[in-house]
């Protein structure tokens, strides 16, 4: 379990597994190390226990430290009383909630398969142009382009300032391609702005711990009044989001009205350009993006120099064949981020009702057999 901040309160919790009983896990100091003790506890209840908004609680109360690196002492456990049910009982939850868990980790390698595909038709198409490479070679037809779009290809190249694209294809400067805003952080002094608030605010913060680009939630709301102290006020469904700033790369797409703060560059697409084709060459050039990034305390690149970058603007068709391709992987991806969102809250609910007694083995297995 992570004791300094701000890493023990964002949850940053793991378990070292193994197969065999050969290799060793090792943690650095920013680590508390917690095992089962044997006849007492089960390490894998031990694990939930770490996980419950008890214990986590608990150990953040009892920080000690600077301002913004402040860590919980080991000892401080010590003195934190837990209930222990019986070594079974300890089993059959640790059981119920791995349940969710395994869930959870098979929607994530989903996800993760799913993205890699993407990449993979990106760089195919947009970066190493192997369908106009092959059509240049002769070849009648490319696995996985539509027909129709691959017979409209060009079949030759033309110096550009990113080197040969495809004939008739543009590099323009992302700013003339897509519509690039930032955003700002109204007074946190200010309750009229937040309490009650309603209206999603983004921040790197919220983007640090997805496990697929995909925004569902944020930790803080806004209300109409702090809304309209945003410049870019509220941003529709569908924008692409980029972390310009502590650090730069964070990257997802909205899929909620969201407000953004001054640490995040937003893309709001033309119908004609997927935002998909937007994210995927955001990640294929965050080099380039990184490039164009200063500062002396941190790196942080400004709306300005991010317009300026050049991007390879394909033809339309071949855009909507992307599009057509990808976007059923990303409704895959965004339903299941959904769905583990709901699983970790039932997990999240299970764990101290199992462990005060409040509910029984049994109903929860029936609780947990119909969400997997």
């Amino acid at each position: 379990m992570a004791r300094i901040t701000p890493c023990l309160e964002n949850g940053k919790i793991a378990r070292f597994r193994s197969d065999d009983a050969g290799p060793v896990g090792h943690g650095s100091t920013e680590f508390i190390v917690i095992r089962g003790r044997e006849g007492v506890t089960d390490t894998d209840f031990a694990y939930y226990l770490t996980r419950w908004e008890e214990v986590r609680g608990y150990a953040v109360s009892q920080m000690t430290g600077t301002s913004g690196r402040q860590r919980v002492p080991t000892s401080a456990l010590s003195h934190l009383e837990v209930p222990v049910p019986p070594l079974p009982e300890q089993r059959a939850i640790a059981n119920i909630l791995g349940t969710l868990d395994d869930k959870i980790e098979l929607n994530r390698r989903m996800c993760q398969t799913l993205e890699g595909i993407a990449r993979a038709i990106f760089q195919s198409w947009f970066v190493d142009f192997g369908p106009v490479q092959a059509k240049a070679a002769g070849a009648k037809r490319f696995r996985g382009m539509p027909q129709t779009v691959f017979d409209t290809l060009p079949a030759a190249f033309t110096d550009s300032p990113l080197g040969p694209i495809p004939t008739g294809w543009t590099v323009r400067p992302i700013g003339e391609v897509v519509d690039v805003v930032g955003g700002g952080t109204p007074s946190t002094e200010e309750p009229a702005y937040w309490e009650g608030g309603t209206h999603a605010f983004c921040t790197p913060k919220d983007m640090a711990g997805l496990t697929a680009p995909v925004l569902l939630k944020t930790e803080r709301c806004l209300t109409d009044a702090g809304v309209a102290r945003v410049s870019s006020g509220q941003l529709p469904p569908g924008t692409v989001l980029l972390s310009s700033r502590a650090p730069i790369g964070y990257l997802a797409i909205a899929e909620i009205p969201v407000s953004v703060n001054q640490g995040i560059i937003a893309m709001r697409c033309p119908r004609e350009i997927p935002n998909l084709y937007v994210l995927l060459w955001a990640q294929a050039n965050m080099d380039r993006i990184e490039a164009n990034a200063n500062g002396s305390t941190f790196q942080e690149i400004s709306k300005r120099n991010f317009r300026s970058i050049p991007m390879l603007v394909p033809d339309r068709r071949c855009l909507a064949a992307f599009g057509g391709a990808v976007e059923a992987m990303y409704r895959r991806i965004v339903a299941a981020q959904k769905q583990n969102r709901s699983l970790a809250a039932i997990r999240d609910a299970l764990l101290p009702k199992l462990v005060s007694g409040e509910i029984r083995i049994k109903d929860a297995e029936r609780i947990v057999g119909r969400c997997a």
